[in-house]
């Protein structure tokens, strides 16, 4: 293959590249390595007085409050535990707002005051830490000289072991507050949310007649979709290796057309990328569970089992931060980016969600007989309920510019969200609501036409891709999460609707059956009446989603909100009723809820911004160059042949030339807009990077991609989609 001297370059390096063969020890069994990094109860339990580890297991199992006694005794446990799988430093793991983990790492030695160390960790080290609280995002709740924060020990989620080839740190998760007692991460939120849902599900149970329901906690269990792609492109890509994402390219002979990639057979190079990934992940504990190529060329999946909310959230930045590690040995770059390449598929991050606990199971289990099983019906219409009311703020839970490439395309749910239900559970809901309960058909067995198949259960309901949260059997799939978030604000906003309607449940049920427990089976199907009608009618829907119709309708007739893109969903936050909300259940305060609001206005300003300046430099410095040279070379050889008297078409000559003529003009409409200063509040920033800035970046794509199927091979200087997603 041809190309440009930097191109041919990254080319060889792969093709020449040796071939790595996994350094995973498959003799190894993988249930003894599961979670052999991880500080796990079994650790505890070896290492901890009996009384402190019943005062821990109960903080754990039962979210009781943590005493300070307790704190000394697991430390110095802690401790032996990690020197004794060669620790030297332990870290405060916290989660700032800007989308991914930080750390700072103490060692465990101090002066003994004789000229030598000892080996120190104390409760109060563990308990707490002071990292700079003024320079992480804080949207206006620290300033510059206010810089004292905390981290806190989140007891709730197992410290581990993080090892390389640089030595070995005890890893300690905690919750981030400022010197005023305020959120400045993601995981505090989380935890609140988890309590006030707790509270609220424990209430709706023990009207079931449960009495001692036990801890309830929501689940959670996120897939994560990625790109794979050969180092060597991604270095001679400034796009790809500063902003995740191609700013220009296309052009693609093939993409996904095919349907080849989806589950096929997984590249050598990338399973044994896969089977380390999936070693690291095991010994920290995270229940990974599926592996496969996704839809587009270069791009797989990777997903847990669902597990604890909070510790879910904790093993998917985990699971980010392990992806992109090891691609590095394996001289790749992982891409976690919504949408690296224009014109195949994204990547998404569904993240299964449900509730329940040890003594009362999964709670939106329907079992055999939903339309029997009220309790499963009051849990099923809670969330039903919390979905229509505050859709729109889920909607800004996953709202970034990475998703707004994304969201509403042929691979993702559109940007209003609806609840598919499936044919089965809606026929239920509707049934209950003419007075007239009906359970589904008998077990039906698909028809496959082959003898020697064995027979295969057929599920009640279809599955629907275009649904941005779809009930699937037993949990809720919140599907529009983007690839390279955190789901952490997606958790907190989910745990505290729906806690909102189950407060309302129980208020409802409380207030029907005062204490009398014959009264509530009628209590209960008239609320799941009332919840159908008022809520269901409107927020169900099992069509296709990406319809016009369905969104005509969504809109016009079920009076559901369609915030487009990052910018008209953003304002939600600061929406009176959303901090209301939040507040009532002491999740945000309202200083936290506008904190969010700005740090999410900025970040996607400085995304924009950032995106455009790397357009404007790589268009003016490498692609506006070729295109001219590659002019300048048509019109000398045209001045040839015109010379011998060769009649010869000049049509090529004039296509590029005009088309260097709109990318200059373009690259200056940009450099135009990425030089203008926005005054007022910071939306109008935000409508600025989006009409402003984000138009005239596209614009200038479309010249040079445009380009890019003309200019000589040999000249073009960054390498293509079809290099970068099909050499290997």
């Amino acid at each position: 293959m041809s190309g440009s001297l930097s191109r041919r370059d990254a080319i060889q390096a792969v093709v020449a590249r040796p071939q790595l063969q996994s350094t995973v020890d498959f003799t190894k069994d993988a249930v003894t390595t599961f979670g052999e990094n991880v500080f796990t109860l079994a650790a505890m339990k070896d290492r901890l007085p009996k009384n402190i580890y019943k005062a821990l297991v109960a903080t754990i199992e039962s979210g009781s409050k943590l005493e300070a006694a307790v704190a000394d005794a697991v430390a110095a446990a802690m401790k032996n535990w990690a020197m004794e799988k060669g620790a030297t430093h332990y870290a405060h793991i916290f989660q700032p707002l800007t989308g991914i983990t930080a750390e700072k790492h103490d060692s465990f030695l101090d002066p003994d005051g004789k000229g030598g160390v000892v080996a120190e960790f104390s409760g109060k080290q563990l308990v707490g830490g002071e990292p700079d609280g003024s320079s992480f995002p804080s949207g206006g709740i620290r300033a510059t000289f206010e810089a004292r924060g905390y981290t806190i020990w989140d007891p709730t989620s197992p410290a581990y072991i993080l090892e390389n080839a640089n030595g070995r740190t005890l890893c300690i998760p905690t919750a981030f507050v400022s010197w005023t007692g305020e959120a400045l991460d993601a995981k505090t939120p989380v935890l609140r949310s988890m309590q006030v849902l707790a509270a609220q599900a424990e209430r709706v149970v023990k009207l079931f007649g449960n009495s001692n329901p036990g801890y309830i906690y929501a689940t959670a269990g996120p897939e994560q979709e990625y790109f794979l792609i050969d180092r060597n492109f991604f270095y001679a890509r400034p796009d790809l290796s500063i902003s995740g994402r191609s700013l220009f390219g296309g052009n693609l002979s093939k993409g996904q057309e095919f349907e080849d990639q989806y589950f096929g057979a997984i590249p050598a190079r990338v399973l044994a990328y896969m089977h380390e990934c999936e070693q690291e992940l095991y010994k920290l504990g995270v229940p990974i569970k599926t592996r496969h190529n996704e839809v587009a060329p270069g791009q797989y999946e990777v997903a847990p089992v669902y597990e604890n909310a909070n510790i879910a959230a904790d093993h998917q930045q985990l699971t980010m931060t392990v992806l992109k590690a090891v691609a590095e040995k394996y001289g790749m770059a992982c891409l976690l980016t919504e949408k690296p390449f224009a014109g195949v598929n994204g990547s998404g991050k569904h993240l299964n969600w449900s509730l329940g606990g040890p003594k009362v199971g999964n709670l939106l289990e329907p079992g055999v007989t939903p339309h029997d099983n009220a309790q499963f019906l009051v849990f099923c219409a809670a969330v039903i309920r919390a979905v229509h009311l505050w859709g729109h703020l889920l909607r800004v839970t996953v709202a970034h510019s990475g998703n707004d490439h994304r969201l509403g395309a042929n691979e993702a749910p559109p940007a209003i969200v609806s609840i598919f239900l499936g044919d089965m559970l809606t026929k239920v809901f509707e049934s209950i609501a003419k007075g007239s309960p009906k359970g589904p058909k008998a077990q039906e067995y698909m028809q496959v036409g082959v003898d020697v198949l064995p027979p295969l259960p057929k599920d009640p309901g279809d599955r629907n891709r275009t649904s941005p949260f779809a009930f699937t059997g037993n949990k809720f799939e919140f599907r529009a999460c983007g690839s390279s978030q955190s789901i952490s604000f997606p958790l907190t906003t989910l745990n505290t609707i729906i806690a909102d309607s189950l407060a309302f449940v129980a208020d409802e049920l409380e207030k029907a059956t005062k204490g009398d427990s014959k009264k509530l089976p009628a209590a209960a199907t008239k609320l799941v009446q009332d919840i159908w009608a008022k809520h269901g009618t409107k927020i169900v829907f099992n069509g296709n989603g990406y319809s016009e119709a369905w969104h005509k309708e969504a809109v016009e007739k079920r009076g559901l909100i369609n915030n487009r893109n990052t910018v008209e969903a953003l304002p939600v936050l600061k929406d009176k009723a959303v901090v209301a909300l939040f507040a009532k259940y002491n999740v945000l305060s309202a200083r936290e809820s506008e904190a969010r609001y700005e740090v999410n206005v900025e970040r996607y300003v400085k995304d924009i911004t950032t995106e455009g300046k790397l357009t404007l430099n790589i268009a003016r410095t490498q692609i506006l160059p070729a295109a001219i040279r590659y002019q300048g070379q048509l019109a000398t050889t045209a001045a040839a042949v015109k010379a011998s008297g060769v009649k010869g078409s000049t049509a090529l000559l004039e296509q590029v030339a005009g088309l260097t003529a709109e990318l200059e003009a373009g690259i200056a409409a940009l450099e135009k807009a990425l030089g203008h200063h926005v005054s007022g509040e910071s939306i109008a920033h935000a409508k600025h990077a989006r009409d402003g800035i984000a138009t005239a970046s596209l614009a200038v794509r479309k010249s040079a991609d445009a380009l890019e199927t003309l200019v000589a091979d040999d000249l073009w200087p960054l390498p293509t989609y079809q290099e970068i997603l099909f050499i290997k």
